[in-house]
């Protein structure tokens, strides 16, 4: 799965991934460089409970209008 955000605004074809911020872990998009797209609407409180989320699709794509 790819980052529909990373997609629409950078052009770049990233895979999903839990990654983490100072406010949580939430499931996102980065390259070489570091973070691209925060991809969920939610955070989560561990690492693993990102994953799970990520791999089960129990997450919500976050949408910029």
């Amino acid at each position: 799965m790819y980052g529909q955000l990373a997609r629409q605004w950078c052009k770049l074809e990233l895979p999903l991934q839990a990654l983490q911020s100072n406010s949580g872990f939430y499931i996102g998009t980065a390259d070489g460089d570091g973070p691209v797209s925060k991809e969920s609407v939610e955070y989560f409180q561990t690492h693993a409970a990102a994953q799970q989320a990520l791999q089960a699709g129990a997450w919500t794509q976050d949408v910029i209008l």
